[in-house]
């Protein structure tokens, strides 16, 4: 069976960048950034990504272009022995963060509906609060909107990397900037939104601290996908005479400005209301409806909010199930219809525990974490940079010269190319090993 490829590379540069582009650009990156000291977070973050995180970056979509399979195929076919594990880890992961991604992906379709009926639009953060508890506690509620976001989901995986993947890229990713450019517009003609711009933008070095240049490189590899198999699998659909190094540096500059707009669009309108810009997750659902229920027409902008949010989780959760999906065509030659539908409802049922240890379950804890918030740490923080330390140093001592041929043009290597290779096989592995340790 022939493998799958992109119709075009602005096809693979935007599924790329929009598996990249998940929620977490939208609520963490701007109250990371406000509380890590601003401008100076963001020069470290954009550092590490032009450096750390392309280099790795390529290396996946090497990996995968060179071995025309997904991220536990490409470690069999390019070495075997043991490597394929690391594969199975990014194939775990993937399925694990899928699973409660897509609970938290349908707040966002019940905050939709919560934004066209009007019911969170009060400027009382307790209400708000209150509201947002009482929804996520409840047994049941979620579960019918994580379904309705797995089964959205489901249908683009379905449709095939063409004309399901590519497709909705090349829609939603431009909507998605669309909006953002609206709500950023909207927020900086706001009275006080300009304090909130400087809060963001101005550097404060006081806070360049060890623990701050380990956030921004927890960030930069959450931001970009890094350590999940995704490049992998996405690489293997790229045509051969594709620059995997353009294409990577299209996607961190998109990611990269994703997240800075995200910043512009957030904390202007925080600060112009006097909301606290380090609520964390809470500045989504809690106080983004109270600053839109300030505003002038601010039902309309609460509606496009959440539908944006709703636009950057499915450009991520697409590529998390698709991940897992090729492995099954992959590995068990199954059909693409039956691998997304299994897939999909085992996923579904994982994520049952974790919306209810918001809840019901809420009691239940292991190493004194919910289900949710366990698979959450346990994703984010061990496994993938393990998969990822393990990634690194596959490609710098085992199959470089496989690699350095993908990022070649014919007989003529790059003069980066050495530089790519210092970075993956001796920065990047200390590097993420301090990041692993400071987690644990």
């Amino acid at each position: 069976m022939a493998r799958s490829q992109w119709g075009s590379r602005l096809g693979f540069i935007l599924a790329a960048a929009g598996s990249a582009i998940g929620l977490g650009a939208i609520w963490k990156f701007p109250y990371v950034a406000a509380t890590n000291g601003g401008g100076a977070f963001l020069l470290v973050y954009l550092a590490i990504c032009l450096t750390l995180g392309l280099t790795l970056m390529v290396s996946e979509m090497a990996l995968g272009r060179a071995s025309g399979q997904s991220a536990a195929g490409a470690f069999r076919t390019l070495k075997g022995g043991v490597w394929p594990a690391v594969g199975y880890i990014g194939v775990l992961v993937c399925f694990l963060i899928y699973s409660f991604y897509s609970v938290v992906g349908g707040w966002t379709l019940a905050y939709i509906a919560k934004s066209v009926e009007g019911s969170i639009l009060t400027s009382d953060p307790k209400v708000l609060g209150g509201i947002f508890e009482s929804f996520v506690a409840d047994p049941l509620q979620p579960l019918w909107f994580h379904a309705g976001f797995a089964a959205i989901t489901l249908a683009v995986v379905i449709g095939g990397v063409q004309k399901g993947i590519e497709n909705l890229s090349k829609f939603l990713m431009p909507a998605l900037f669309v909006l953002m450019l609206i709500l950023i517009g909207r927020a900086l003609t706001l009275p006080g939104a300009v304090d909130g711009m400087l809060y963001f933008v101005t550097p404060d070095f006081s806070k360049l601290t060890g623990a701050m240049v380990v956030d921004a490189m927890g960030l930069a590899f959450f931001s970009l996908s890094l350590g999940m198999g995704i490049m992998i699998t996405y690489g293997s659909y790229v045509e051969k005479g594709t620059s995997l190094m353009g294409s990577a540096l299209w996607v961190i500059a998109l990611t990269t400005a994703t997240c800075f707009l995200a910043g512009l669009m957030v904390l202007p309108a925080v600060f112009a209301f006097g909301f606290d810009p380090s609520a964390g997750p809470g500045l989504t659902f809690i106080t983004m409806p109270a600053v839109f229920a300030q505003m002038p027409m601010g039902q309309l902008f609460a509606v496009l909010f959440f539908f944006l949010l709703l636009v950057a989780a499915l450009t991520s959760s697409v590529s998390l199930l698709e991940v897992v999906v090729s492995f099954l065509i992959d590995e068990f030659k199954t059909g693409r219809q039956f691998s997304a539908i299994l897939m999909s409802v085992l996923i579904f049922l994982v994520g049952i525990p974790a919306s209810l240890s918001l809840g019901v379950w809420k009691e239940h804890t292991l190493f004194g974490k919910g289900v949710f918030d366990l698979m959450d740490y346990a994703t984010s923080n061990l496994m993938m940079p393990l998969g990822e330390v393990l990634l690194a140093l596959f490609v710098g001592w085992k199959v470089w010269p496989t690699v350095a041929a993908q990022l070649s043009h014919g007989d003529r290597a790059p003069a980066w190319l050495p530089a790519v290779q210092g970075f993956v096989r001796y920065a990047a592995p200390v590097l993420i090993v301090w990041i692993l340790l400071h987690n644990l």
